[in-house]
């Protein structure tokens, strides 16, 4: 498959994973980063990046989350500020407030909160 048929979404997915806290890890701080990250642990604190942020099934998040794009498929609570998207797979559960110009929230997923989606830079 070339890259010009990959969705944004399989993009993401495919892209180097720059760090990870797997589960079993807890981390409680400030997260600060660039690339691709993955989270399967828990964390708990501030994260904030340029670049993207996946939350795999299992993981769970306390935290204010500034990204670019946030994938979301385990447990979050706290307030996600991404200039570009947020999607949510099941089994993801949201528990607080989403600001973002696209926001999927895929039918399994438990989304408790509100979401704001300003119109994205021209």
């Amino acid at each position: 498959m070339s890259s010009l048929a990959l969705t944004d979404e399989e993009k993401v997915s495919t892209r180097q994973v720059t760090a990870l806290l797997d589960q079993g890890a807890f981390f409680e701080g400030n997260l600060t980063f660039e690339g691709t990250v993955r989270i399967g642990g828990h964390f708990k604190g501030e994260i904030f990046t340029r670049d993207t942020l996946i939350i795999d099934p299992g993981a769970i998040v306390e935290a204010q989350i500034e990204a670019d794009s946030v994938v979301i498929s385990g447990e979050v609570k706290g307030h996600v500020f991404a200039k570009r998207k947020v999607i949510m797979h099941p089994p993801a559960i949201f528990r607080g407030s989403v600001t973002t110009p696209s926001l999927r929230i895929d039918e399994g997923v438990v989304f408790e909160g509100a979401s704001y989606m300003p119109k994205a830079d021209a």
